[in-house]
């Protein structure tokens, strides 16, 4: 398991004290398995949110029974509702009735890749409309995805129109990860000119190992940008000579204009908050001078 200790020097008092802002707004996404929550309350503090994926084998069952797990555990759960696995309207509101009942005042809407679909919903942008006709929809925060490279299967002008759609009725937008800032940075300053302009929240890998992180990003199409670290090998190296480093890239985005970070732990809790909290006592002693 890669671990990365500390954000690279040299970085001055400023610098510091505001990539320790994105690290502690950082908000973690854990994988629906057994286990997790027990994971969480062992590793992550209360102070931190945290999402819960949806997988289309496993379905929103085990979402929702993990989100409500760890909600009652004292945390911040923003579960993943998945437009393709939901049925209909009627299970759209007895789902968002057992959030409220379970304290839960957050989703994170996707599409999902489930073929077919359960019902009604092929995308997030239908799930969000529908969303619309019930009343206690209305009073929960939702976040949806962007692209900075792009989808594999869906051409940009299309994501663009979705997006414009969404933003009024959604409160933020989470990036599919990335590794390339520049590519981030350009995405963020698209979607201001086409009118989004909703907080961006910057999806980056956690303390991963390298192996799982390069299946991963092959799978959901951020192979380009996970190259593209590989060939900087040195000092602005995304990827150091012990694999992935978290803080080098946290380092870069930071300077995107992102509002904060969303961190992939891709099962890696414990590696990912450890590393969290190394980084953040390596930038208080920058910033104590």
């Amino acid at each position: 398991m890669t671990s990365s200790s500390a954000i690279p020097d040299p970085i001055d008092s400023h610098r510091s004290g505001f990539l320790a802002g994105l690290l502690r707004r950082a908000r973690y996404e854990v994988l629906s398995v057994p286990g997790t929550a027990d994971e969480v309350e062992r590793h992550v503090p209360r102070s931190v949110p945290v999402t819960v994926t949806t997988a289309a084998r496993r379905g929103l069952a085990s979402t929702l029974s993990l989100s409500e797990d760890l909600s009652g555990r004292g945390y911040s759960v923003i579960p993943h509702l998945t437009a393709r696995l939901v049925r209909d309207l009627l299970e759209l509101e007895e789902i968002v009735d057992r959030l409220h009942d379970a304290g839960i005042h957050e989703v994170f809407v996707i599409a999902g890749d489930a073929a077919p679909s359960a019902g009604r919903f092929t995308s997030a942008l239908d799930l969000l409309v529908a969303g619309q006709e019930l009343p206690m929809w209305r009073s929960l925060a939702v976040g949806v995805t962007g692209y900075p490279e792009g989808h594999p299967s869906i051409p940009a002008t299309v994501l663009d129109q979705a997006l414009r759609a969404k933003r009024p009725m959604c409160s933020y937008a989470v990036t599919q990860m990335c590794f390339d800032p520049d590519a981030v940075r350009a995405w963020v300053a698209h979607t201001r000119r086409i009118g989004f302009d909703r907080p961006v929240y910057a999806g980056v890998p956690g303390a991963v190992d390298a192996l799982r992180l390069t299946k991963v990003a092959t799978r959901i199409g951020v192979g380009p940008s996970l190259r593209l670290a590989w060939k900087q090998r040195g000092v602005t190296s995304l990827l150091g000579p012990r694999g992935y480093r978290p803080d080098r890239l946290i380092e870069a985005i930071g300077t995107t204009g992102v509002a904060g970070l969303h961190i992939y732990t891709l099962g890696a809790v414990g590696a990912t908050e450890r590393w969290r909290r190394e980084a953040l006592d390596r930038l208080a002693v920058v910033a104590d001078g």
